[in-house]
């Protein structure tokens, strides 16, 4: 068998997205906040304060035609007067902004913008027509923007933000990068008080030229492991370069730093009008989460599931899935039991002499099994005793998990002393859950000062714990593929309109693939049918060609055994309205499967597989992967579906042969990277077993005004 390579590599879609952000955004000499006010309550004048107070070392200028001096700084009156600046804040009205970009551009020799107005593309047509022609004039200057309509930026050389709060920098903490700026704020009001630090924010707002991949991209190429920030969080409404997000995310995980994103609105409502299973069941959201698979991003889908995973980042690193739980909180470690075993982690038994053992330091009615509940009146030397046995005597156990409240008997710092400890000294992960934030608040606050961050619900830290040790390492950028029939691909693709290739067409692309098929015939006139079907033999499955569900048309009959039945089979079929032929099968035996594809605008094909024939809509258990799929990935999206134990084999049924399928799903890969133009695509089903798999049903459509693979290239 011989074989292909694709390699990853960004395509950028448009000039003002080649631009990568300078570093007078980042550490600029000179600021001008143009609109800066004496009145805080307004941006312009928050942004002032918030430089001031936040230490700016620069030069920094004020453009306000109303007032002499803001915040103690004097105060120009028309931007002409002011000297060169690298970097300029803007808050003022839209319609202000063109002018004021000109002039600063052209006199000013200003490189960098952020632009804090709204009134732009988020708000109406003209609007959207400003914000181009403001980009359009940036980037002519070789110039940089962020926004606008946005917060503004935040990092430890500048605080250009007019809300709060403003985090004390900390080069250990974690970058952020926001669509929105309320949804940034919020995210650090959530983090802040569970000890989640800080070391920059970018609210990217409209997004205008530089969004999440442009600063991604800048920190790829600074970033240094453990000299720059390791944890990058990311909010994203939008992510317009998919290949560029892919390359710098994964290069940047790859490099030692760790990254949890959100990806807002990714339902997709067009899939009622789909009209194959995949487009049926195929949504933005699977692209997305696929896309964050293939370049290591652990995937959330809400703040404060965000926050957990940044705060499991900040600790060390969960190496195997056997997590001990010591509590003095039976039903806190029930429901944390509960949710890790639903994540796929594993909470084993503590048996053996050492469980013995350690039984004998704790109170009587105590349990070492796992739980480890050491009871209400557990004490802070007996937590110390149990920790040190997980991390020396218990080698099956690769983290814990320590919950401890108060229940307002005793002052339980001592307690908290001793885990701070021991999270310094373990070599094994070890997650505080500290719930009690009115009884504990105190010695809650001593604990997050000594640099811990808590984790004040189990039940939120057990789904991010499972989620980020099922996110896998980045996928290489170079994915070897099976070699098939490019050529006639090709040839078959240039001479086909646009929609569902014919049922010959099919046969042939398919063949090319090199995808194993089941033999079958096709005819509208019934003498020739029957002629015909002494070739296929009996007993076969009948189904009508024309109608695009065909089960939903009573458009399937299964096991005709005789010729009279299939005379019979042939009327009934024709009879359906919109057939115009009947195809003939053999009846093959074996687990039902699926393979489909799906196309979304700017992002290589969505390969999803699953178990097929009607349990695809029934069950829906599906999973999917970015093309180029690696036999890695293909293995893991196998692995990872809930029918997974169907398909090994189950009750003394023989199950599939992964290898084929494996083998299939590369090979759709090779197909959709040589021929972009498939829109929509099932094999439904394909029926596998030991010995096998073969094709059975498939359905191809295509669509030659779709945009090009925006992530490979062909060696």
């Amino acid at each position: 068998m011989s074989f292909i390579t694709f390699i990853v590599k960004p395509t950028f879609t448009g000039c003002i997205n080649q631009l990568m952000v300078n570093e007078q955004l980042i550490n600029p000499a000179s600021i001008v906040i143009v609109g800066g006010s004496n009145d805080i309550k307004k941006p312009g004048g928050k942004i002032v304060k918030n430089c001031i107070d936040g230490g700016y070392q620069g030069t920094l200028s004020i453009v306000n035609p109303k007032e002499n001096k803001v915040q103690g700084i004097p105060s120009y009156q028309n931007i002409k007067d002011i000297p060169d600046t690298e970097l300029a804040i803007l808050a003022i009205p839209a319609k202000y902004c063109l002018s004021s970009v000109q002039m600063l551009l052209e006199e000013k020799n200003t490189k960098a913008f952020i632009i804090i107005s709204a009134g732009f593309s988020e708000a109406d047509e003209e609007g959207a027509v400003l914000e181009q022609k403001i980009s359009t004039l940036i980037h002519k200057h070789n110039a940089c923007l962020i926004g606008p309509n946005c917060i503004g930026v935040s990092n430890n050389h500048y605080k250009g933000v007019f809300t709060t709060p403003i985090p004390p920098f900390d080069a250990g903490g974690c970058d952020l990068i926001s669509s929105s700026g309320a949804t940034a704020v919020f995210i650090m009001e959530a983090g802040i008080p569970l000890g989640v630090k800080f070391a920059s924010m970018y609210s990217i707002g409209n997004g205008a030229q530089i969004g999440a991949e442009e600063i991604l991209e800048y920190m790829d190429m600074h970033y240094v492991h453990t000299v720059s920030p390791p944890v990058k969080l990311l909010y994203l409404e939008t992510i317009k370069n998919p290949g560029k997000f892919l390359k710098h995310a994964s290069s940047l995980i790859n490099k030692g730093a760790k990254i949890a994103a959100i990806k807002a609105g990714s339902t997709s409502e067009g899939s009622r009008a789909a009209t194959s299973h995949t487009g049926a069941i195929a949504s933005s959201d699977m692209t997305i989460r696929a896309l964050f698979k293939k370049a290591g991003i652990v995937y959330c889908s809400s703040r404060e599931e965000l926050i957990s995973v940044a705060s499991i980042f900040n600790y060390k690193e969960l190496k195997g899935k056997n997590i001990a739980i010591i509590t003095h909180a039976g039903g806190s470690a029930v429901m944390l039991t509960d949710v890790l075993s639903k994540g796929g982690l594993q909470i084993p038994p503590i048996t053996g002499e050492e469980a013995t053992a350690l039984q004998h330091f704790l109170h009587p009615g105590s349990s070492v099994n796992n739980p480890i509940d050491f009871l209400a009146t557990g004490t802070a030397e007996q937590l110390g005793i149990i920790i040190d046995y997980c991390e020396h005597k218990f080698d099956h156990i690769d983290a814990m998990v320590v919950v401890f409240g108060s229940p307002g008997l005793f002052d339980v710092e001592n307690v908290y002393n001793v885990l701070s400890v021991k999270l310094d000294i373990c070599k094994k992960p070890i997650f505080p859950v500290l719930p009690s934030i009115v009884n504990a608040q105190k010695e809650i606050q001593t604990f997050l000062a000594k640099g811990n961050i808590n984790f004040p619900d189990e039940v939120v830290l057990g789904k991010a714990l499972a989620q980020v040790y099922k996110t896998p390492a980045p996928t290489p950028s170079e994915v070897t593929l099976p070699e098939i029939d490019k050529e006639t691909i090709r040839h078959l693709i240039d001479a086909s309109d646009d929609g569902y290739l014919s049922p010959e067409r099919t046969i042939s692309l398919i063949d090319a693939t090199g995808i194993p098929r089941v033999p079958e015939i096709i005819d509208a006139s019934k003498k020739e049918f029957l002629k015909k079907s002494k070739e296929i033999g009996f007993p076969m499955v009948m189904k009508v060609v024309g109608p695009i569900h065909k089960s939903d048309h009573q458009g399937v009959l299964l096991n005709i055994n005789t010729a009279t039945e299939a005379e019979t089979a042939f009327d009934q079929l024709m009879s359906i309205k919109g057939a115009i032929a009947v195809m003939a099968q053999p009846m093959i035996s074996g687990i039902e499967l699926f393979v489909g594809v799906k196309k979304e605008t700017g992002f290589t094909h969505t390969i999803l597989c699953g178990l097929g024939g009607i349990f695809i809509e029934i069950l829906n258990d599906v999973a999917a992967g970015l093309s180029p799929i690696s036999k890695t990935e293909a293995s893991r999206m196998i692995q990872s579906l809930k029918g997974y134990k169907i398909l090994q084999g189950t009750r003394g049924k023989k199950g599939i042969n992964e290898t084929y399928f494996i083998d299939i799903i590369q090979r759709i890969s090779a197909l959709v990277s040589i021929a972009p133009e498939i829109s929509e695509m099932d094999i439904n089903p394909l029926i596998g077993n030991s010995k096998g798999i073969t094709a059975v049903d498939v359905r191809i459509k295509i669509c030659k005004t779709i945009d090009e693979p925006s992530s490979l290239i062909i060696t």
